[in-house]
């Protein structure tokens, strides 16, 4: 068939009134009755009802037998129909081309449970408003993150996710073959954003993916998700890097709320607030007081915070405060990294810092150690085996400046941010112990 119109996408129709079109899109419906042919095309910017009057053509014959998820391209008269709901307005059509057949029935439907459409994915994605939403909002999110930081004088920078030895602790790290010997998958650019402020670059900036290899079958985490990871040289302590932080994701929820907040409040029947800053601060042994005020942890052994605690202090600071954002600071060493900075006169803690939205976690920070001999006497304090971190230890022996940084998951973002149940919902193509197709 020889196409004489460009494709008009069902948002832009209004603008086409009684002229001849082309639009291009899935069968959504069918309504075929005895007088008339129903036909609702979808396309990634809503739906149109195709209508035609039985005639006994060859363009009746294609319609009556045409199969629903159908992708198609339908030309015709764009005509004014107030009853119509979708926009006031009908596709009297005049070709009909069925460029690929969808297989009946489909595996999938609206009554079908999480696992089954993640099988089926690419449909679950493509026939769910919200799903096509959710990566358009993504995208905005990043935008708005990128262009905070480049704003900020960040450099992009893309570590490998190959790694000759496995980072600080050797847990959570998928091996594989590489050649004749072992390789390991980055659970963190950590080590190589250092690398990057050792090397000169002021102020560094990735969104790449990050793999952890903990069998945990709950609703925020994945094997492979997408981190988005800062480093900041020259800092004069671990504020500047939480300042940083709460500037950064003030600007990508403004942008977001900007662009998407009538249709997130549509979809998703949340509202996207943009937070004001600076975000509530406390340390962690403050939460903890107020914590076993109200019963958690009636033995007082607990070092960090469950989840019943980062849902228990979030709710605190919401009510103290009426912020859903809440930095806990100060760590004690024990649950940390060597590299976390401790400050002169508490050894016992670390200037670092998580990040609850809504009581969950999506960052974790913190001041590093830059300096060679206390790097090396830490490690010894935890009983870390430096032996294969040489390459990465060098970097601290030239001149490394003070600098800190933070690492945030993209998925739990979208997930707080949208109100989803899990983080299955918030990523394409989920990835978890069970799960490596498709």
């Amino acid at each position: 068939m020889i196409h004489t119109t460009s494709r008009v996408l069902v948002s832009d129709l209004r603008q086409h009134l009684g002229r001849t079109v082309s639009i291009s899109g899935w069968v959504n419906t069918l309504r075929l009755q005895r007088k008339m042919q129903f036909v609702l095309v979808r396309d990634h910017t809503g739906t149109a009802q195709v209508t035609h009057k039985r005639d006994d053509s060859e363009l009746e014959n294609q319609l009556e037998h045409v199969t629903t998820e159908s992708a198609v391209r339908i030309s015709g008269r764009v005509v004014d129909n107030p009853i119509v709901k979708l926009g006031g307005l009908e596709i009297i059509p005049e070709a009909v081309e069925v460029l690929n057949w969808a297989e009946t029935p489909l595996p999938i439907d609206e009554h079908t449970g999480m696992e089954q459409r993640l099988d089926w994915r690419f449909l679950d994605v493509r026939k769910r408003p919200t799903a096509q939403l959710l990566f358009v909002v993504q995208t905005t999110m990043e935008q708005g993150m990128r262009e905070y930081a480049y704003g900020q004088g960040c450099t992009e920078m893309h570590t490998p996710k190959l790694m000759g030895t496995a980072s600080e602790s050797g847990a959570e790290v998928f091996k594989l073959g590489y050649f004749d010997r072992a390789a390991y998958l980055a659970q963190s650019p950590q080590f190589f954003k250092q690398m990057a402020i050792a090397a000169g670059i002021d102020r560094v900036f990735e969104i790449g993916p990050v793999f952890r290899a903990e069998p945990s079958f709950t609703s925020r985490h994945a094997t492979e998700f997408t981190g988005i990871d800062i480093e900041l040289a020259w800092i004069d302590d671990v504020e500047d890097v939480m300042a940083f932080e709460e500037q950064m994701l003030a600007h990508a929820l403004g942008k977001v709320a900007e662009v998407h907040s009538e249709a997130i409040e549509e979809t998703f029947g949340v509202m996207v607030r943009v937070p004001e800053t600076p975000f509530p601060r406390i340390t962690m042994a403050k939460a903890q007081e107020i914590l076993r005020a109200t019963g958690w942890d009636p033995e007082g052994v607990k070092e960090d915070l469950d989840p019943e605690g980062e849902r228990g202090i979030a709710a605190y600071i919401k009510e103290q405060t009426g912020h859903e954002f809440v930095f806990i600071t100060h760590y004690p060493t024990s649950i940390r990294p060597f590299y976390h900075m401790r400050p002169a006169d508490r050894p016992d803690l670390t200037l670092s810092f998580d990040l609850l939205w809504k009581g969950l976690e999506i960052t974790t920070g913190a001041q590093r150690e830059h300096r060679h001999a206390k790097l090396l006497k830490q490690a010894a304090d935890k009983g870390t085996n430096t032996e294969a971190m040489q390459e990465y230890l060098n970097s601290f022996r030239y001149g490394c400046p003070p600098h800190g940084g933070l690492g945030m998951g993209l998925g739990r973002v979208l997930m707080i941010m949208l109100g989803l149940e899990s983080i299955r919902e918030a990523t394409f193509l989920f990835r978890g112990p069970n799960r490596l197709t498709p």
